[in-house]
């Protein structure tokens, strides 16, 4: 191993200790059936006694990444048992390029069979509540914590940071999770237009739903590795309107 390689690995290791150590948990790799295909995933596991409040965490188009995997740490920090999916089967991009090929390339079924596995998974597990079961992505992963509410009709919540919507009214009546929407106002992919309509079909239809949008605050503001985009006083508080949206929704009685 050269001096180079043995220096990657123990920047490696050091990252995976400090997430431990701030976080107060470890994952552990699984893997479940998804139609035809066995696929894996991240599952943290709160320190302490069961059964959890389960959650479907969901990447960006960057893949299951260092950052998504430091999410998944922090709710499971709250305590929730926190299952961080992969969409792209091991790959991650590292320039927007390659994330948007990767993106294009995931097939839309094969995406919500996966999504669907995912939920199952939690279900299945003892130390897991299968009544108190939620969603959260961002940007892509966004979208996607929205497929998942429209096709488990057993859902509880669903967090939304700067995902695609959708205003059908027949789509909107399958929803049964309470929803939490976090949006930037200078998003030029999902314009605010489109977040008040989807706001306005939620509420005609009787849903719960708690949408915000940041007058500053463009598309994907919530992660620090966003150079251009982060927005770090509405990237806290959408995290801290997260926390109290999943506490009222998956804690309480």
């Amino acid at each position: 191993m050269t001096g180079l390689m043995k220096r990657a690995v123990f920047v490696l290791m050091c990252c995976l200790i400090l997430s431990v150590c701030a976080f107060g948990v470890t994952p552990t790799e699984v893997s479940y059936k998804s139609g035809d295909e066995t696929v894996k995933g991240l599952l943290y596991t709160p320190v302490g006694k069961g059964p959890f409040p389960g959650i479907i965490v969901i990447h960006e188009w960057w893949g299951l990444n260092d950052w998504v995997k430091e999410q998944a740490a922090k709710l499971a920090a709250q305590g929730y048992a926190a299952l961080a999916i992969d969409l792209y089967r091991g790959k991650v991009a590292d320039n927007s390029d390659t994330a948007h090929e990767l993106s294009r390339g995931v097939p839309e079924d094969r995406a919500l069979r996966d999504l669907h596995a995912a939920v199952e998974f939690l279900k299945s597990q003892p130390n897991i509540r299968k009544d108190r079961i939620a969603s959260i992505g961002w940007c892509m992963g966004g979208g996607y914590s929205l497929d998942v509410a429209l096709q488990e009709p057993t859902l509880a919540a669903t967090v939304i940071n700067y995902g695609h919507l959708s205003t059908d009214p027949a789509a909107i009546q399958k929803i049964h999770a309470a929803i939490l929407g976090n949006f930037g106002a200078q998003d030029k992919g999902i314009p605010s237009e489109d977040v008040k309509k989807f706001e306005d079909a939620l509420k005609q239809a009787g849903k719960r739903a708690d949408i915000k949008i940041y007058p500053d605050a463009g598309h994907g503001f919530g992660n620090p590795n966003n150079k251009n985009g982060y927005r770090a006083a509405d990237a806290a508080d959408a995290w801290q309107r997260t926390v109290k949206f999943l506490n009222e929704t998956l804690k309480k009685s």
